[in-house]
């Protein structure tokens, strides 16, 4: 519940910045009008993600006979959940991904080099994960905290231009305009908002390894696995778009210092810690 919490209040700060920026910068229109920009492009991101990023990763599906069905159904069976379509992904990286919009349009895909690593018991722990992620429908979560955080973007690129060619937006010009105010929406806006929608990425991640360790019946084979997933993966690199990075179970670039900031994904110690009940 914690994380849950933690999401909506995140969510809510988020909106909160773009209110403020819309109005600073080019009034209800300005606002209305980069919103809607950034819903048709979030939109479409949602509807049509399945297909997009199976395709982007040479996926294939696979059948009944095959071990990665019969442990997604076993725990889908489990979770309560429609049985989802599950893939393979031609890369010897050990990795894997759930994605569609809801419970009864979800695909599950995992990595050849992942089913060569992990025994059955680490594997329901990483599938049970993706199944949490379809069960507490992450993807409209990270959907709608995309498109404010695009408009909040947006907003700062007009606010750029406006800056350039001595305009700001819709507000009166006998008012003038704040210059303080324009460099945060510039600079400091954009950064808070990837700040942000970093946070509730990495908050849905904690909440989908508890989900997944329920689902599996334990929290020991998730644990495992995420830790043969990291030492894995930074010997054999995942060749994956950063624009999908997120979905993984495990992200394919690791940021320390100041970077680990803006990653969607908590640190591994930190997870296994989580998982273990040891933070």
């Amino acid at each position: 519940m914690g994380n849950t919490v933690k999401t909506a209040a995140l969510l809510g700060v988020l909106s909160a910045l773009l209110l403020a920026i819309g109005e600073l910068f080019g009034g209800a229109n300005g606002l209305l009008i980069a919103f809607a920009f950034a819903v048709v492009m979030n939109f479409g991101s949602y509807w049509f993600s399945d297909k997009v990023v199976l395709r982007m990763y040479r996926a294939q599906e696979v059948g009944p006979d095959h071990r990665l069905h019969q442990i997604v159904e076993r725990l889908a069976r489990n979770a309560g959940l429609p049985m989802p379509r599950v893939y393979i992904i031609p890369q010897a990286s050990p990795n894997a991904f759930a994605t569609g919009r809801n419970p009864r349009h979800a695909a599950v895909a995992a990595t050849e080099g992942i089913l060569r690593l992990l025994d059955d018991a680490e594997l329901e722990g990483v599938l049970g994960h993706e199944l949490a992620h379809v069960r507490h429908r992450d993807i409209l979560t990270s959907s709608i905290a995309a498109t404010i955080a695009a408009t909040i973007m947006m907003l700062a690129r007009w606010a750029q231009f406006a800056a350039i060619f001595g305009g700001f937006g819709g507000r009166n010009d006998r008012e003038g305009s704040n210059p303080i105010a324009l460099l945060a929406t510039i600079i400091v806006a954009p950064l808070a908002a990837a700040l942000i929608q970093a946070a509730i990425s990495r908050s849905r991640e904690f909440d989908a390894d508890r989900g997944g360790a329920a689902i599996a019946g334990t929290p020991y084979g998730l644990a495992s696995a995420l830790r043969k997933i990291e030492a894995a993966s930074q010997r054999v690199p995942l060749a994956a778009n950063p624009a999908t990075a997120h979905m993984f179970i495990m992200k394919p670039f690791a940021g320390r210092g100041m970077l680990a900031l803006f990653s969607t994904h908590p640190p591994t110690e930190q997870r296994i810690a989580a998982l273990l009940g040891e933070r």
